[in-house]
């Protein structure tokens, strides 16, 4: 397994984060991964998917707390439409 799983999950960005997600899910698609690590990787997926909503929720709140008119006044906290 390759290095970067000794790494705390805690400490990785979003972008890392998913990195890491994708390349497990490869992994484990491809079906050639032995049992015992296939639930080991499956786990640190789990782990990883987590901090990516954790991550995401924060960047949420940041920017419902920047919502704002053209005055500069808080409009309220509409979520974010990234579509």
């Amino acid at each position: 397994m390759a290095e970067n799983t000794q790494v705390d999950v805690k400490k990785l960005s979003f972008e890392r984060a998913i990195e890491e997600l994708e390349s497990i899910v490869k992994r484990l698609e491809d079906g050639k991964v032995p049992l015992e690590e296939s639930v080991a990787i499956y786990e640190r997926g789990e782990a990883l998917k987590r901090r990516c909503e954790e991550l995401l929720r924060q960047a949420e709140a940041r920017v419902d707390k920047i919502t704002t008119d053209a005055s500069g006044q808080v409009t309220g906290t509409e979520p974010l439409d990234v579509q």
